[in-house]
C-alpha cells in the first residue's frame, strides 16, 4: 500500500481531456482518451509530475457523466503504467456513491483517492472526520488524500481535528492550500511522517521549509518546467530561487482583468491550457456554454505569460543544475 513517503514533489492536476465535441450538452462521451494518454505519458517522462490526480475542480468531476468518469479512470491509470502514484478523483455529493466510485477505481489499479467531503450541504466537523474514517476503514488497501477545498466544500477542517484523522493509517496526504504559517506549522506538528501536504505551487516558499511534501498544481499542463524547477530548489533548499519562482508563478494570477466569478476564474486556465500547446485539454463540457470574450482573452494572455517563465525557466536548465 502506498505511504507518505511515496508522495512528494508535484502533484499534477490533470483536465478531463475534452473530446472536440465535448462541449455539447446532449455529448455523452466525451473523454479525449488518445489526448490524455499522450498528455499523461508526456508530462511523466519531462519529469514534470512525480503524483498525478484526476476529477479535481480543475478535473471537472462535476460535469462528467458517470460512463465517462470510469472511462477516464481506466485510461489514466494505464497511461501511468505504474511510473508514479495515480490517485482518482471520487467527490460527490454523498458517501455511497462516492464509494461506489471508490470501488471502481481501486478494481481498476488505482493507488490512491482523492476525495473531498460531500459537499450539498454543509457538513460539520465531527462528520467531515467521520467520512475520512469510513473511507479508509472501506478501501484499507487504497491511500487516501483529503481534498480539503472550504471554498467549494463549505467545511474547514481545522488543525486540531487531524489527531483523529491520523488514527487510519491509509490516510496518507492532502491537497491543502488554506493554512496560515503558524497553522501550517502546527498541522506539520501532528501529520508528519503520516501525511504528506501538498500546497499550491506558489506557496512551495515558505511551506517546503515548514514541512510540505510538494506542491499541487494544474499550471503545468501548459508545460511543467518553471514548477519543476521549483520542486527542484525546494529539494536543493536553494530559498532564493524558489521565493523568486513563486512570485513568478504568482503572476500568473494577475495577468489581464479580474474575471471575477469564481467558476471563470478555474475554466479559464483550461482554455490556457490549450492556448499554451503543451498539450490540448479541449473545449469546456455544459454548462459553459457561453463564454465571455474577456475569460477566452485573459486565457491567452495567461498562456502567453507562461510561454515567458518556460523560457524563463527551461528544461534544460533543470538537467545543469541536477
Amino acid at each position: 500500500m502506498i505511504t507518505a513517503n511515496d508522495l512528494k514533489g508535484i502533484m499534477a492536476m490533470m483536465p478531463a481531456f475534452t473530446t472536440k465535441d465535448g462541449d455539447r450538452p446532449d455529448a455523452e462521451d466525451t473523454v479525449n482518451t488518445a489526448e490524455l494518454t499522450r498528455a499523461v505519458d508526456q508530462i511523466i517522462r519531462d519529469g514534470g509530475a512525480n503524483v498525478i490526480t484526476t476529477t479535481g475542480s480543475f478535473g471537472e468531476f462535476h460535469t462528467l457523466l458517470w460512463e465517462e468518469h470510469k472511462k477516464l479512470i481506466e485510461a489514466t491509470i494505464a497511461a501511468v503504467k505504474k511510473r508514479v502514484p495515480v490517485f482518482i478523483g471520487c467527490t460527490n455529493l454523498n458517501p455511497r456513491e462516492a464509494m461506489r466510485q471508490a470501488r471502481f477505481a481501486q478494481e481498476a489499479g488505482a493507488d490512491g483517492l482523492l476525495l473531498g467531503v460531500p459537499f450539498y450541504y454543509q457538513a460539520t466537523v465531527d462528520n467531515a472526520v467521520q467520512f475520512y474514517h469510513d473511507i479508509a476503514d472501506a478501501f484499507p488497501k487504497l491511500g487516501v488524500m483529503i481534498y480539503h477545498n472550504p471554498t467549494h466544500h463549505r467545511v474547514t477542517i481545522p488543525v486540531g481535528a487531524f489527531k483523529k484523522i491520523t488514527q487510519k493509517t491509509n490516510i496518507v496526504g492532502m491537497k491543502d492550500s488554506h493554512r496560515t504559517p503558524l497553522q501550517f506549522i502546527e498541522l506539520m506538528n501532528t501529520v508528519k511522517g503520516k501525511i504528506s501536504v501538498f500546497v499550491n505551487q506558489t506557496q512551495a516558499y515558505p511551506y517546503v521549509m515548514l514541512g510540505a511534501a510538494g506542491c499541487w498544481s494544474f499550471n503545468v499542463w501548459m508545460g511543467p518546467s518553471p514548477v519543476m524547477r521549483l520542486r527542484d530548489a525546494c529539494h536543493a533548499q536553494d530559498w532564493e530561487t524558489a521565493k523568486q519562482i513563486c512570485l513568478d508563478l504568482d503572476g500568473v494570477g494577475k495577468v489581464g482583468p479580474n474575471i471575477g466569478n469564481l467558476s471563470w476564474r478555474e475554466n479559464v486556465f483550461k482554455l490556457s491550457v490549450n492556448e499554451a500547446g503543451y498539450c490540448t485539454a479541449g473545449p469546456l463540457r455544459a454548462p459553459w456554454r457561453i463564454v465571455p470574450q474577456e475569460v477566452i482573452d485573459n486565457s491567452k494572455k495567461i498562456a502567453a505569460y507562461w510561454k515567458t517563465l518556460c523560457e524563463r525557466y527551461p528544461a534544460e536548465q533543470l538537467a545543469k543544475s541536477a
